[in-house]
């Protein structure tokens, strides 16, 4: 009954639904006199931490839920002292004598231990967003989820790399390749959801999001880019603006792929309110290199006028926040090696960023940058090219412009061979005026050397907070403009 009740899945269509599978799972499968609870803690703030690795001194894996519980039942190493190394990304714990880094538990049925780990990493890990088993130690263990769908949702066993934005007063989120449950193959047509906005009745951003995918007739998350042709299809760029009606539309920049580097085709599309996928609104010459939405996009006064900028990773190409001026090549205006936005010129891409402390320089692959009321500034969330860990390092800066400039960064997320890649900064999940910010990244071993997968948070999203009161951050927040 118990995996009758897993391999289900579910397509979220209302909320009753979801809560309601949410308990017979529970209610079939959680034993919490069986397991031996093992709970991992943040020692700043006392919250479970995920993603953290277990393993016994004969290599028994075990990693932490989005609770950080692991649900321990193994035989012949129940009711006995027990070792597990303990170690997470951005995390310590405290070597023994020997050097060890671990601890020694009495695996007592019904039982629980807690375990408490140092952060090195000045944001902090709140939770996986996508994929299967996101509180499956938890549900093992009998406790309360706090998300609707904490086993599985849609079919959805990885997701790769978010667009996200506000369109009629609801969160609709966006993802390229999707893995699915029943084959090593899922679909590349990009997948989609919506969620509510935390003041529309949705979780606080500290908690979860509770997701309604888009779906097709089997339960999975159908393809949101149904368009003819070969190739994945990915989109990003996605922004609203508003037509000549006033009515807001949804739009993006699409691109259908032969591989990693070569496109096919690609063009611009708008959101079908009735079908709820996208529809092509125009093609795209494959020479126009920068005229089109790219990367993530963000809004910003200019002179009175409401403009588009795109982080791809400097925002240095913008256009007038219309459907029309979007679709016209010639309103887009580039930032030149002169700083001037000219209509008939590329970019450059003037990022120059240091590290705070060695003044190493940092350079940036993807970013994503928002307007932050409690700084009162712009904030860039990077991810860096060629760090310690190739593309698995996030660095935070701050500027007085969007263009910037950008001078010193502080490292808030690393990771030791391992990827966490395209970060999306949510400012629609900002809490106390913009002092708490939310961001997140695929994780993934693809790109990294590295050739150990982690089980079921591998090709994911994972969710991060940033406390921008942090002392770490001063100098970077506080540092004067470039000369």
């Amino acid at each position: 009954m118990c995996r009758g009740v897993f391999d289900r899945g579910m397509s979220i269509n209302s909320a009753w639904i979801a809560v309601a599978w949410a308990w017979l799972a529970s209610a079939a499968c959680a034993d919490p006199l069986r397991h031996f609870a093992i709970e991992v803690l943040d020692d700043q703030t006392g919250r479970g931490v995920p993603l953290v690795e277990l393993r016994t001194v004969n290599d028994i894996e075990f990693y932490t839920d989005n609770a950080g519980l692991v649900a321990f039942d193994e035989p012949g190493l129940m009711d006995r002292d027990v070792f597990f190394y303990v170690r997470s990304h951005g995390y310590e714990m405290a070597k023994d004598g020997f050097g060890y880094e671990g601890m020694r538990l009495t695996t007592t049925p019904g039982k629980r231990a807690r375990i408490k780990l140092k952060r090195l990493n000045i944001a902090e890990r709140l939770y996986r967003i996508t994929g299967q088993g996101l509180y499956r130690d938890s549900v093992l263990l009998g406790r309360s989820p706090p998300i609707a769908a904490p086993l599985l949702n849609a079919e959805v066993l990885g997701q790769d790399s978010v667009m996200a934005a506000v369109y009629r007063d609801k969160v609709y989120w966006f993802w390229g390749d999707t893995n699915r449950a029943s084959y090593p193959l899922g679909h590349f047509r990009t997948s989609g959801a919506t969620s509510k906005l935390p003041e529309h009745g949705g979780l606080d951003p500290s908690i979860g999001i509770d997701f309604t995918y888009f779906t097709d007739a089997t339960g999975f998350a159908r393809g949101m880019c149904p368009f003819d042709g070969p190739g994945p299809v990915w989109i990003d760029g996605v922004v609203t603006v508003d037509d000549q009606t006033g009515r807001e539309r949804l739009i993006a920049h699409y691109q259908r792929m032969k591989q990693l580097d070569t496109v096919l085709e690609h063009g611009l599309a708008v959101f079908n309110d009735d079908t709820q996928q996208f529809d092509k609104l125009a093609t795209i010459e494959l020479t126009e290199k920068w005229r089109y939405p790219r990367g993530q996009a963000f809004r910003q006064m200019i002179d009175g006028r409401e403009y588009l900028l795109f982080a791809a990773p400097l925002p240095t190409v913008r256009v007038r926040a219309t459907f029309e001026d979007v679709q016209n090549r010639d309103s887009y205006e580039a930032l030149t090696s002169d700083r001037i936005w000219r209509t008939d010129a590329p970019p450059i891409e003037p990022l120059s960023l240091r590290d705070a402390d060695s003044r190493a320089p940092v350079k940036i692959h993807a970013a994503c940058v928002r307007w932050n009321g409690y700084l009162k500034k712009w904030i860039m969330i990077g991810e860096q090219i060629g760090g310690s860990s190739y593309l698995g390092e996030l660095w935070f800066a701050a500027a007085e412009q969007p263009i910037g400039p950008w001078t010193r960064a502080r490292k808030i997320v690393t990771h030791d061979r391992y990827s966490f890649y395209n970060p999306a900064l949510h400012d629609f999940l900002d809490t106390h005026n913009g002092r708490y910010v939310y961001f997140e990244a695929t994780y993934t071993h693809t790109f990294s050397g590295n050739d150990r997968a982690t089980p079921r948070y591998e090709y994911n999203q994972i969710m991060y907070r940033l406390d921008l009161s942090d002392a770490r951050l001063r100098e970077v927040t506080t540092a004067p403009p470039a000369q």
